[in-house]
Parts: C-alpha cells; structure tokens; sequence
C-alpha cells in the first residue's frame, strides 16, 4: 500500500514505511491473546502495532485533508521485509523515487532502540548431490547428507573477521534425504553471513566460495545459489544523518521518558542507506521475543508509540 500526499513528478519526497509481512509462514494459525497487560501474537511488535501506528496517522491525515508545504510524504505499507523477501518493498520505493527521496524513515521494532547503519548480508541456498543407493549394498557410496554436514563442520571453523566491525554466519535450514535405509543422494541448506563492513562482507563471500569448491569432486556436485542479499550503508551525508538521529531520539524521550540506544541491523533502511539516502529505523512499541511464537507487546506503550509517530510523521506539515 503506498499513500501519497502532496507528491508531484519531481518534488523530494519523505518515506515512512512498516512492513506487512511475519517471519512466520501462513501455513499454521497466529493467535492472539489479550492478558495481563499484554497482547501476545506471532509479529505483534514486528511489525503488526507500528503498522497500525501508521495507518492511523494516515486516516488522520486524509480525514484532516493536509498537505506538506514543501516536499511529498509517502506513507507505506510493504512487503519483503523478512525472511527471503530481500526487502522487495523497500528496492521497488527506492527504484521508482531514487535521489528524490530527503529522508526514509523505518517503523519496525521496539522504542528502546534505533538501527542508524545497515548490516549487509548474502544468503545462499546450497545443495549437494551425490550418487546414493541402497544402505546395505551400495555402502559406501558418497552421502549428500555427510558431505554437507562436512561442508556446515568446515564453515563453522572460521574465525571471524577481528575488526571494529561486527560480522556473523549462520545454517539456518537444512533437509535432505530419503530414508533411512537410502543413501542420500540430495541434502539442501540455507546458508547466511552479516557484517556492516563491506570488506568483510567481501572476505566472507570469498571464504564461502572456497569451502564450496573444496568440497567438488567427481563423485559430489555441489551448486550455490544466491537466494538474498542486502547491502550495508554507502555515502551517507554524515550531518544529515545525525540531524534524522538527533530528531527521532528527541522525541521518542519527549513521549516516553527514555532515550533509544543506537546500533546497526537488517531493516528496509539497508536500501536506502546503501544509496546515500539518510535513513533511520525505530520503533513505536514497547515488547519481547521478536521472531518467535510468544512475542507481545505492552499496550500501555501504544499510545506513546503513536504519539512518536504522529508527531515525526507531522513534522513534514
């Protein structure tokens, strides 16, 4: 969903986006349970309550007929965000308004913390084939799953790099198979690593190739496939990136009393970052247990959460 206001053909424009989609798949029920203060449900914080911020602040602006004097504001509901989404939403606004974008700003998250720089990352789908065969007779035989899980051992011995950088792998899904008395002769993983470097990035991109072809022989096919990849900050104006920092710690205190630490993450603002557009992801709630079956959040900290993003969002008025 994307809401326009005040946009021209060429006029710079202000982005507020949340995003739609769950870590979870829809193929199992998402419940939710109202108690003790909380609302508990599968992407209740990440990213259900800020969306909601969001689409009231834009029913309060159609209902009010306002319009920015000076730039277009695009409020947006997208999808992509997690999981392999490759932050589809976010590459697809940055393609079609570029360098006219001022600012960009993420609603994803909880209130105690802002994402101000972008962790870049690369995931790869790898699959390994071999010839198989029967357990008993063909033993022996090269095995997907064993190869595979001699590829997992090797990448897990790596030290990553030792820099002010922070860099990060994970196998994050493995199958393969066919029984158990069947020689494997296809095992599949999904394979990531994150850093906010660049560089790094590039060395463990390298790293991962070298253990792939390590693995290659006549009797073993291994084939990588590139399934995601976002890119870390590049040529962001320092002063104008502070000046959104600055904005957005000031009133998240001024609504609720704390100041958000600062760090850096995966968010839709990767997209923007990395083309030199001031970026900040915050969120408008206060929860826990993001990404998994028992995340909440407190509904006392919706109405503070609302008032941070009515007033950010106003702000273009």
């Amino acid at each position: 969903m994307v809401y326009p206001i005040g946009c021209t053909k060429d006029n710079p424009v202000v982005v507020f986006m949340t995003h739609t989609d769950v870590v979870f798949p829809d193929t199992a029920p998402l419940p939710v349970v109202v108690e003790g203060g909380r609302i508990k449900a599968p992407g209740i914080g990440d990213d259900t309550a800020n969306l909601c911020a969001l689409l009231m602040c834009a029913k309060y602006i159609a209902g009010k007929k306002i319009t920015p004097p000076d730039c277009g504001l695009l409020l947006i509901a997208n999808a992509g965000e997690e999981g392999l989404g490759n932050l589809k939403g976010s590459r697809q606004i940055v393609k079609e308004y570029g360098d006219r974008i001022r600012e960009f700003y993420s609603i994803d998250g909880y209130m105690d913390r802002i994402t101000t720089d972008a962790v870049g990352s690369r995931r790869y789908e790898v699959e390994v084939l071999t010839e198989g065969g029967h357990s008993f007779t063909k033993f022996g035989n090269r095995n997907a799953i064993a190869c595979l899980a001699s590829m997992i051992d090797t990448l897990y011995t790596l030290r990553v790099p030792e820099t002010k950088t922070k860099t990060t792998y994970n196998v994050g899904t493995i199958s393969g198979g066919t029984s158990v008395n069947t020689i494997a002769q296809q095992a599949k993983m999904l394979y990531e690593f994150r850093s906010d470097s660049m560089e790094d990035l590039e060395f463990m991109e390298q790293h991962f190739m070298a253990v792939a072809e390590s693995c290659r022989t006549n009797q073993v096919e291994v084939n990588t496939v590139l399934v995601g990849e976002r890119p870390c900050s590049s040529g962001v104006d320092p002063i104008k990136q502070e000046h959104m920092i600055n904005k957005v710690l000031e009133v998240v205190k001024k609504h609720t009393g704390t100041k958000p630490q600062k760090g850096c993450g995966s968010t839709d603002c990767n997209i923007p970052l990395s083309q030199g557009i001031p970026s900040i992801c915050f969120g408008a709630v206060r929860g826990g247990g993001a990404h998994t079956r028992q995340e909440w959040v407190d509904i006392a900290s919706l109405k503070e959460g609302y008032r941070v993003v009515f007033e950010l969002i106003l702000s273009c008025f």
